[in-house]
């Protein structure tokens, strides 16, 4: 079960955003933000719901009526259309879009051809930037050579595979589907084809030992990949996992197992020339981050495409530029909005010219610093420390004491963690947010 939609405030039927989000007085057009543009369609199609996932997905025994499949593009589409009259009539600056991510579910159970409407429907609509990141998200088991050629013809320039694990113990406790031996042949399919390979993996399953997650990592080091995500388990509520956890069917692993982890995956990702540039993140060379998460973590506009997606939008100054100080007199910086969960309710309401937009929340000037903090101190580059409030500055000396963020950085005005800090990342965040 994914989880429920947080509160919120009602949507205009027609989806129309706060007036204050867009340019004062002109028609969005010529100005030159600072702020990126990115698009994510979410496809919430899985062949088989894992036990620990609680993505908004659906499998087909799940969906019932009213939610093809294979109209889902076409569903899709309509969304991009209302999007583009959305931010055309309130005056949102004119952006191509900087980066394009396709997630899930599993997006490569869409035919290519339905990923590439999907793509050419961002095109046609607002442009792609020269250079643009398009990436999709694909099950190892779900691509082919050709599949992921046709991708690559098509515009896209990266993909994501979920990996998670090479010990087949490891990947039967989480409930997925694919063969570990096959991670090298798509890796190879998909740069044969042109396209930038990330791999996924997930630490911290319940009976994954520390060899096992070794494993794992040298496994997917052996593909000569150059961008890898390791992201420790969480076990949310509601999800067939946190029930076998609740009835003592599986145990999870101790806070000290997880650090440990963490720490092997850095030492060995490092050693392989991989550096790290956000808590979860390493690359090769700059060139081979993820551009979009990049853009989520420095808080650029996104309209989220399908159900249960998520947009947000800044506020614009009076030069049409979004800006993080910008907004109106009650100090409202942005509008976050959030989809109907459902398939077949989202396909329902595209069909009869509504938004599916199911709240929004008009984000306060706290409530942007908060966000701001927490997403940007978990990148390498870190935060900028004269953006705190004076309780959060104050913090700086007791955290670098503390070997949480680095001394050499604070010096410069920047917050950067240390190995201990990311483990301790929320601590941070607290720490540094709380007089707000």
């Amino acid at each position: 079960m994914s989880p429920a939609l947080p509160d919120g405030e009602p949507v205009p039927a027609d989806g129309a955003l706060p007036a204050w989000v867009g340019r004062p007085g002109g028609d969005g057009a010529g100005a030159t933000p600072e702020r990126g543009f990115g698009v994510y369609l979410h496809v919430p199609f899985c062949s088989v719901r894992c036990g620990y996932c609680d993505f908004n997905t659906y499998t087909a025994s799940e969906l019932g009526g009213g939610a093809d499949q294979a109209a889902y593009a076409t569903t899709a589409l309509r969304e991009v259309d209302l999007a583009a009259r959305v931010l055309r009539d309130a005056r949102v600056p004119e952006r191509a879009v900087s980066t394009v991510f396709v997630g899930g579910g599993t997006p490569t159970m869409l035919p290519a051809r339905d990923l590439a409407r999907l793509l050419d429907g961002v095109r046609s609509t607002w442009g792609l930037a020269p250079g643009a990141e398009v990436t999709t998200e694909a099950n190892p088991d779900s691509v082919t050579p050709e599949s992921l050629a046709e991708l690559a013809a098509a515009g896209f320039t990266r993909v994501s595979f979920g990996m998670q694990s090479a010990v087949p113990h490891v990947l039967a406790t989480l409930e997925r589907t694919h063969d570990p031996r096959r991670i090298p042949d798509v890796v190879r399919w998909a740069a044969d084809a042109g396209l930038k390979v990330s791999l996924d993996l997930i630490y911290g399953t319940p009976g994954e030992s520390l060899d096992d997650w070794r494993a794992s990592l040298e496994s997917a080091l052996a593909t000569g990949v150059d961008h890898v995500s390791a992201y420790a388990l969480v076990v949310e509520p509601g999800t067939k996992m946190a029930a076998q956890v609740r009835r003592g069917e599986i145990a999870l692993p101790s806070d000290d197992d997880q650090a440990t982890k963490y720490e092997l995956a850095d030492e060995l990702l490092t050693a392989a020339g991989l550096t790290w540039y956000e808590v979860s993140n390493w690359a090769r060379t700059d060139d081979d981050r993820c551009r979009h998460n990049l853009a989520y973590w420095r808080g650029d506009d996104w309209w989220g495409i399908g159900p249960g997606a998520h947009s947000y939008v800044a506020a614009a100054g009076p030069d049409g530029a979004q800006d993080d100080d910008a907004g109106p007199a009650d100090g409202r910086v942005g509008v976050r909005w959030w989809n109907v969960k459902h398939p077949r309710r989202y396909a329902a309401l595209l069909e009869a010219g509504t938004s599916p937009a199911a709240g929004r929340e008009l984000l306060t000037r706290d409530e942007g610093q908060l966000e701001r903090v927490m997403l940007q101190v978990r990148l390498r580059e870190g935060l900028d420390l004269s953006v705190l409030a004076p309780g959060g500055r104050r913090a700086v000396a007791g955290l670098v004491a503390r070997g949480l963020l680095d001394g050499r950085a604070a010096l410069t005005g920047r917050g950067v963690l240390t190995l201990q800090g990311r483990l301790l990342a929320d601590t941070v965040v607290r720490e540094l947010t709380d007089d707000l």
